[in-house]
């Protein structure tokens, strides 16, 4: 794991939503509150790769009372501790909707650890259809080019296509026109407080260490590879 590494895995992630963008938009997403078949396949699949049995039942993405809360906290989706639901924002873009049920049926699949949900939802979108490609490989780009420094994040973020440039313009005003800083603020501290009462050590802060598994385990650089 080095930013050698980092830096080619970055420019791997430009290249794959520059090839998939028209393919993926012209296919099109599930509608919102349904369950990806394709999608569930492949995550039984990835389920599997990692020791699990493959069998957990994927929960139909639904909406929440809870979403005057997401919003403007900058939550896009939650695992319902109590009912094993998967809950998602009702702002979610389309193309952002795919990566981030896989990450909360990882959750139901019984991984905590937020980096790591991360890694199987990106994992399990690389195996769906073109669509669910294009949705894992965009949000994880965000997690690789959060870890660069911003000379080669400039440096990279260049070579993006207009379409991939435009989608992540959009995530970006999503989270402006919706996201409350206090409250997002607050929220964050409080989750990350009880993720390390979880013995989630890395709190919050988990949801990054996606980048390390990437690039340091044979999984994620089989899947890169591809």
């Amino acid at each position: 794991m080095t930013l050698e590494t980092a830096r080619s895995l970055a420019s791997t992630g430009v290249l794959r939503v520059n090839a998939l963008h028209s393919a993926a938009h012209a296919a099109g997403w599930p509608e919102a509150g349904v369950v990806d078949r394709s999608l569930a396949s492949a995550f039984a699949a990835v389920e599997r790769d990692v020791g699990g049995s493959g069998t957990t039942v994927p929960g139909r993405p639904k909406f929440t009372l809870l979403d005057w809360y997401f919003r403007p906290a900058a939550v896009a989706g939650m695992t319902d501790p109590f009912f094993l639901e998967t809950l998602t924002a009702s702002d979610l873009l389309p193309f952002e909707r795919p990566f981030v049920v896989a990450h909360e049926w990882s959750h139901l699949a019984g991984f905590a650890d937020e980096g790591e949900a991360n890694f199987i939802g990106w994992l399990t979108c690389l195996r769906g259809d073109v669509p669910a490609q294009y949705s894992g490989w965009l949000s994880f780009y965000t997690e690789l080019a959060g870890s660069l420094p911003r000379p080669d994040r400039v440096n990279i973020a260049a070579g993006l296509a207009p379409g991939p440039r435009e989608d992540l313009r959009a995530m970006t005003e999503r989270l402006a026109r919706n996201v409350n800083p206090k409250v997002s603020a607050a929220g964050w501290r409080v989750y990350d407080r009880y993720l390390k009462a979880n013995r989630i050590e890395a709190g919050a802060a988990s949801y990054a260490q996606v980048v390390r598994l990437a690039l340091g385990t044979e999984l994620g650089r089989r899947a890169a590879a591809k």
